[in-house]
C-alpha cells in the first residue's frame, strides 16, 4: 500500500527576541497582562524575509530526511505573509535551496495553512503524482503589528518550520489516517489584514495591520478545533485515548486549555511552546512538531493529532500515525545571516508608520 510519511523536519527562528518587557515600552500593556491572557513571554522578530526563514528550515528538513534538494518533486509553502505576491514564496524557496526539479506553489489558509499543505502533499503522493514533497509553514507577521492595539500586537512573531513527506510502501497504514479542512468566508473579517492585497486605493499611506475580534475568534477557535478533531478521530476509527501527542496551532494558551478540556485531553499530551515564540500563524505547528521530535515526545508508530484555526475563517484537523524513524539522518549547517539589531530596532519602521499605544 502506498502511503506518505514525514521523513525529515526542521525549523528556523530568527535570533532577535521581543520580550513582554520590550512591549511595555511601545504599547499599553504589561508582562502580567500578556502572560495571564495569552501565555506568551516572548516572540521572535526577523531581520530577513519570510522566504529566507523558509529556506533555512527547508535545508534542515532535507538534511534530516537525507534528501537532496534536486530530488524534490514539489514545494508547498503555507503562508499569509509572502515576500511578494509574485513570484510565489515557494518558487523563491526553490531557487534559494537549489531544488531545480521541483514545482512550487503557495497555500494561504492563514494559521490552518500547514495542515492544508500537509494534506495536499499526502494526496499528491498517494495518487502517485509525486514522490517527495517539501512542506513549509512560515510567516513574517512583524511587519503588520499595530502597537496602538495591545490585543493583537502582543500575540504575533516570525518563524518557519518544514517537513519532508515521502512515498512509502508498507503493510500497515502510516501517515495521515484522516483529515478535515474547513472554511467559512462569511466570518473572514473576524481575523484579517485589510488592504494587504489589491483592496483599497493605490496611494493608501499606511501599512496593512492585523485586525481581530478576539472574543468571537476565541469561541470559534475552540469549537472548530475540538469538533474537527472529534470527527477526524472517528473517521480514523480512534478515540482521544489512542492519541499519544496533540500538536495544535499555538495561538493563545487559553484557547489551548479550553480545547484540551473540551476534548478531555490530559495536559501531558498537549505540546505547548507558545511562551517562547508567540503566534507564528502557519509556522506554529511545524515548529512545534520539530521541537516535539527533538524532545523525544514522538515515538515510532505514535498517534499525533493536529488541529488549527485561522483567518478566513479556516480550520483543520488531522490524525497522523508516525512512521518507523524519529531520528534525523543528517544535519545541516544552514543558518540566517548575522543580525546586529534588537527586536525593537528592527520594528522601528513599523512603529514610525503605525505609532505606539504608550
Amino acid at each position: 500500500m502506498r502511503d506518505a510519511i514525514i521523513t525529515g523536519w526542521g525549523k528556523c527562528l530568527p535570533p532577535a527576541v521581543l520580550s513582554n518587557s520590550d512591549l511595555e515600552t511601545v504599547t499599553d500593556t504589561s508582562d502580567e497582562w500578556i502572560t495571564t491572557r495569552t501565555g506568551i513571554k516572548e516572540r521572535r522578530i526577523s531581520h530577513v524575509e519570510m522566504s529566507d526563514l523558509s529556506a533555512v528550515a527547508s535545508q534542515h528538513a532535507l538534511a534530516s530526511a537525507g534528501v537532496a534538494a534536486e530530488d524534490l518533486d514539489l514545494i508547498l509553502v503555507a503562508t499569509c505573509s509572502s515576500d511578494r505576491m509574485i513570484p510565489s514564496a515557494a518558487t523563491m524557496v526553490q531557487g534559494k535551496i537549489g531544488a531545480i526539479n521541483a514545482a512550487g506553489m503557495d497555500l494561504n489558509a492563514a494559521c490552518s495553512g500547514f495542515i492544508f499543505a500537509l494534506s495536499t502533499a499526502d494526496q499528491m503522493i498517494k495518487t502517485g503524482a509525486m514522490d517527495t514533497v517539501l512542506v513549509v509553514g512560515a510567516e513574517k507577521l512583524s511587519n503588520w503589528l499595530d502597537f496602538t492595539n495591545r490585543s493583537t500586537s502582543v500575540l504575533f512573531g516570525d518563524g518557519a518550520g518544514a517537513v519532508i513527506v515521502q512515498a512509502t510502501d508498507t503493510d500497515s497504514e502510516v501517515g495521515l489516517l484522516a483529515f478535515e479542512l474547513g472554511s467559512d468566508g462569511t466570518a473572514g473579517d473576524l481575523l484579517c489584514v485589510p488592504s494587504s492585497g489589491t483592496e483599497g486605493p493605490a496611494d493608501r499611506p499606511e501599512l496593512p495591520r492585523i485586525m481581530m475580534e478576539g472574543k468571537e475568534v476565541f469561541r470559534r477557535a475552540v469549537t472548530s478545533m475540538s469538533d474537527a478533531s472529534t470527527r477526524v478521530l472517528a473517521a480514523a476509527g480512534l478515540d482521544i485515548d489512542d492519541v499519544d501527542l496533540v500538536v495544535t496551532h499555538q495561538a493563545n494558551v487559553r484557547i489551548l486549555d479550553a480545547t484540551a478540556r473540551r476534548l478531555n485531553i490530559p495536559p501531558e499530551k498537549m505540546f505547548v511552546n507558545i511562551a517562547a515564540y508567540g503566534n507564528t500563524s502557519a509556522a506554529t505547528i511545524p515548529i512545534a512538531l520539530a521541537e516535539a521530535i527533538e524532545e523525544g515526545k514522538i515515538e515510532p508508530g505514535g498517534i499525533v493529532l493536529f488541529a488549527a484555526f485561522g483567518g478566513g475563517f479556516t480550520w483543520a484537523a488531522a490524525v497522523y500515525r508516525w512512521g518507523p524513524r524519529v531520528e534525523s539522518l543528517g544535519t545541516s549547517q544552514a543558518q540566517l545571516p548575522p543580525n546586529h539589531k534588537t527586536a525593537l530596532e528592527l520594528l522601528a519602521g513599523n512603529i514610525a508608520v503605525h505609532g505606539t499605544g504608550v
